[in-house]
């Protein structure tokens, strides 16, 4: 399989034309497609469906693209290990992120990551579903809840515990609950993704019935309505350390339970040829998290443990 063959399959997949492929790669289109025939005749199958007005992939191609895209990687990684380099990243960096994290911690991170990268590119999806990281040919996934089993590689990089916080208008006017009993006597705002409260008690995870005085989708309108003092919230330390910051949210603690432990993982498809891009992203979102847990007052350090650097 010739490897310019696939990089041109991969620019014909993301134009959507064979015209438009031959304006990136900077040739004309006859090469584009003398090269997308020779392919096909490599791999014995069609990758693409043709017609005068459109172009788009077969079942096939569309498998191919995850593969496609892994050889490139691996390409670009054995130059990166085995060339002189200036340890700076280059290519697009595909990620997924959950929402409220990606908005809270990942895209304030991107300037400074951008601008010392500057031949990086940046495809961030935000989303709380759980995206299929090889079958969407991603290159990293950013995940907060607890993880399935997988043949996926996973490296935690942050603790991230969950937590119980409202605004200190809701507490004034409400009191602040003691136990978990109590919860049942206050406004609870829910997250769809969490359907009970997962607590710790007598050393025992337990998952509590809570009646959603709000009930919403996204961590962000959670957040905010907490904030508003519309009720309590079961957030992650991530979702809300600028509010605890700033006193908009005050963590509410309980006397006979605990919040659940939570872990920021990046997953990743394989050990083998980690592309230098998803090496200078992790290191830098470690030095960002170090960096935020550092410039919090000491009750915010308090609420979670320092950040580690990636195994």
């Amino acid at each position: 399989m010739f490897l310019p063959d696939v990089r041109t399959f991969l620019a014909v997949a993301s134009a959507g034309s064979l015209s438009a492929a031959a304006r990136q790669l900077n040739v004309v289109p006859m090469q584009v497609s003398r090269r997308i025939a020779a392919l096909e005749e490599d791999l014995g199958v069609r990758l693409f469906h043709r017609t005068t007005r459109a172009l788009t992939l077969t079942a096939e191609g569309e498998v191919f693209v995850a593969y496609a895209r892994a050889m490139v990687d691996a390409e670009a990684a054995a130059r990166a290990e085995l060339s002189p380099s200036s340890g700076t990243a280059s290519g697009v960096l595909r990620i997924t992120a959950p929402s409220g994290f990606g908005q809270s911690v990942v895209l304030p991170m991107l300037p400074e990551l951008l601008n010392a990268n500057p031949d990086l590119r940046i495809d961030l999806d935000l989303s709380d579903r759980q995206v299929d990281i090889v079958g969407q040919g991603l290159d990293l996934a950013l995940r907060i809840a607890p993880l399935e089993d997988s043949e996926l590689v996973a490296r935690k990089i942050a603790p991230n515990p969950r937590l119980i916080c409202a605004s200190p208008e809701y507490l004034k006017r409400y009191g602040r609950p003691a136990t978990a009993a109590e919860l049942d006597q206050h406004r609870c705002i829910k997250l769809d993704s969490v359907g009970r409260w997962p607590l710790v008690v007598d050393g025992k995870l337990i998952r509590r019935r809570i009646e959603g005085y709000i009930t919403t989708s996204s961590v962000e309108a959670a957040r905010t309505a907490a904030a508003q003092g519309l009720g309590l919230a079961m957030l992650s330390y991530w979702d809300v350390f600028r509010q605890l910051a700033d006193d908009s949210l005050v963590r509410v603690q309980l006397d006979d339970a605990a919040m659940e432990e939570l872990s920021v993982w990046a997953v990743i498809p394989s050990r083998r040829y980690v592309p230098n891009r998803v090496k200078v992203f992790l290191g830098a979102l470690q030095k960002h998290l170090s960096d935020l847990a550092e410039k919090g007052d000491q009750r915010c350090r308090d609420q979670t443990p320092a950040s580690r650097a990636p195994e």
